[in-house]
């Protein structure tokens, strides 16, 4: 019987010796391909943290000490030592495991995680509140070196510096996020990486002293401060010291016994200490360590090949995306394009490669590329900013402050807007349409197909302000009904029953909507708003004249979209009968996205049905 089919929970682990451990992680890594590779999910990043987490549950006490993910892709693992295992066969779809740390799920998992840079702040408030209620538990928080790059991973080191409090912080460094990682902190810890005159030294002086007799022990236990010395001469001055924690490393990530011992010996420090782990993202897959951004997130694979089953035919909204601005900057030096770690997500890539000298990808860190960009607008350039809908939440103030109050010609390209599928709750881009809508200064489109976003892109320039294009995962719809000009309402169908009032891809599913109802001897029209703001208000007041009924739908949460602004203007016509449609005052959990409209009823049919009672009513 293999080793694997015997761990249920942590203590299962800690009956392991060297040996057996060593043959687990072989096991669970065999695991994981065979599950990814039918259900698909996030690869690369959980082979590379096998060790690591073994040696985190063979140490520590879960649930009774604190072990919060960054981010969270990585916890496959430790869900999978945490009595998980049998779950992995619904990994990431609807009603099965989700791929993120989860209370709900859990008690395991005490802190939800799904967006990068989070796990310091909540470790530093977990701990805080241990000590408030005179309790006695350990806080890990285990950071991605590409977490490390976003401003509110320091605002936390900053405190837990300044505190003091007693918790673990592990640095997973891998030289990833999901691309390469860029910057001067990632040039600072490649320094220490290689640093191996110090590596070599520390252990030197280690296995000398231990070996000398009666006096060995506490000579090396005195030989810390030394040892601290040793690393300031031969390493570059390492930053998290001087921000008041204790700095342990560089360890082996993949070497279980000097992972064990090393935890065993911080476990109980009284002072925050950060143990920076050195592992390979995609560890023990030929493909994923050769290749691991393309193995970070990814379908269902052949794991004898690595090549993806995906059935998807027909180019991406995000491939247009890059294709249309690499274009548009070959005619046009002012363009200049940024991602903030998402340059094969959001399609930059291709710009990069073609205009290196005017591509910025500066690291997880959205609040700055937003800013940044106001920086460069304000200079006479360009800046696109290819941002997921999710991610521009984290920039809301900087989009607010720095591009929209001072009107600048920032062409912000929100991906991922609408459901994003498997990834769930933390990834949707439910709420760019309720948060951008009030912003004064902003237009707002929306395109149906990857045509309109082509004809967007190239319109930006010739706005003086700034512009929200939103656009969904996965393939394009090509309509191309007409060529009016985007700031015009277009009309997709006539009818005489309802019209419907739909935004961007929505209206795919008010097309097949109407096909439905057609059958039903029902017959509603189709108006598509490509421009969300500034709303074409008598374009659309000529729009709905003939109809006694109208049914608004959008992508994107009910509640303060689309839907408000033509209420808004329709507000004085009490003939006419509204029926709002949209993502509900709900987070919607993770699946297939056809699994998951027809979960909020807004499937074709669903929404055939409640608008065939509406009429009725």
């Amino acid at each position: 019987m293999k080793i694997f089919d015997n761990i249920n929970n942590p203590k299962d682990i800690k009956k392991l010796n060297n040996e057996q451990l060593t043959q687990l992680a072989f096991e669970i890594r065999k695991f994981l391909l065979e599950s990814i590779s039918k259900t698909g999910g996030h690869l690369a990043s959980n082979l590379g943290i096998v060790e690591l987490t073994l040696a985190i549950h063979y140490v520590f006490e879960s649930p009774k000490d604190k072990i919060i993910w960054d981010v969270g892709h990585q916890s496959y693992v430790h869900k999978i030592i945490t009595g998980r295992k049998e779950k992995f066969e619904n990994l990431r779809q609807f009603g099965g495991m989700s791929g993120f740390p989860k209370r709900h799920e859990s008690i395991h998992d005490p802190f939800d995680t799904g967006h990068s840079s989070t796990s310091l702040s909540a470790a530093m408030g977990l701990a805080s509140a241990r000590d408030m209620n005179n309790e006695d538990y350990q806080v890990v928080s285990i950071i991605g070196d590409g977490s490390l790059t976003a401003g509110m991973a320091y605002e936390a080191l900053n405190h837990i510096g300044h505190e003091q409090k007693k918790m673990l912080v592990i640095l997973n460094d891998n030289n990833m996020a999901i691309s390469k990682n860029t910057g001067a902190l990632s040039k600072h810890l490649n320094k220490i990486r290689t640093a191996q005159r110090y590596t070599k030294t520390k252990a030197g002086i280690k296995n000398t002293t231990s070996k000398m007799p009666l006096i060995g022990k506490c000579l090396t236990q005195k030989l810390d401060k030394a040892k601290d010395t040793v690393k300031y001469m031969l390493v570059p001055g390492t930053i998290f010291e001087e921000m008041g924690l204790k700095y342990i490393g560089p360890v082996d990530g993949h070497n279980l016994e000097e992972l064990i011992d090393v935890l065993n010996r911080v476990k109980d420090f009284e002072k925050p200490v950060l143990l920076h782990v050195v592992t390979k993202k995609g560890k023990g897959y030929t493909f994923s360590e050769n290749h691991p951004e393309k193995f970070h997130g990814i379908g269902p694979f052949d794991i004898n090949t690595g090549k993806t089953k995906s059935s998807s035919k027909g180019l991406s909204y995000s491939k247009v995306f890059s294709s249309s601005i690499a274009e548009l900057a070959d005619k046009n030096e002012s363009i200049v394009a940024i991602t903030a770690a998402m340059p094969d997500g959001t399609g930059l890539s291709l710009f990069g490669l073609a205009h290196p000298d005017r591509y910025f990808d500066v690291g997880i860190a959205e609040q700055h590329a937003v800013t940044f960009a106001a920086g460069l607008a304000s200079s006479g350039k360009r800046p696109f900013v290819a941002m997921y809908s999710s991610f521009l939440q984290r920039a809301y103030d900087q989009l607010i402050h720095d591009v929209c109050l001072q009107n600048l010609p920032v062409a912000f390209c929100i991906d991922r807007a609408g459901l994003v599928g498997a990834d769930g709750e933390t990834h949707h881009g439910a709420f760019d349409l309720s948060f951008l809508l009030p912003i004064p200064n902003l237009t707002i489109w929306s395109p149906k197909d990857g045509y309109e976003l082509k004809r967007m892109l190239s319109h930006t320039l010739d706005l003086d302000g700034p512009v929200a294009i939103r656009y969904p995962r996965g393939t394009c719809n090509e309509i191309n009904f007409d060529d009016t000009a985007i700031e015009m309402p277009e009309i997709i169908k006539k009818g005489k029953d309802c019209l419907i009032l739909s935004e961007g891809t929505a209206t795919i599913s008010a097309i097949e909507c109407a096909k439905i109802l057609d059958k039903r001897n029902i017959d509603c029209g189709i108006l598509s708003l490509r421009q969300i703001k500034p709303i074409n208000e008598n374009a659309i007041l000529s729009a709905i004249g003939p109809y006694k009924a109208i049914v608004t739908l959008e992508n994107g949460s009910v509640n303060s979209g689309m839907g408000t602004q033509i209420n808004s203007i329709m507000k004085n016509s009490d003939s006419i009968k509204i029926l709002n449609k949209g993502y509900p005052d709900v987070f919607i959990t993770h699946g297939e996205t056809s699994d998951l409209l027809k979960s909020i009823s807004l499937d074709p049919e669903s929404l055939a049905n409640e608008i065939e009672q509406f009429l009725k009513e």
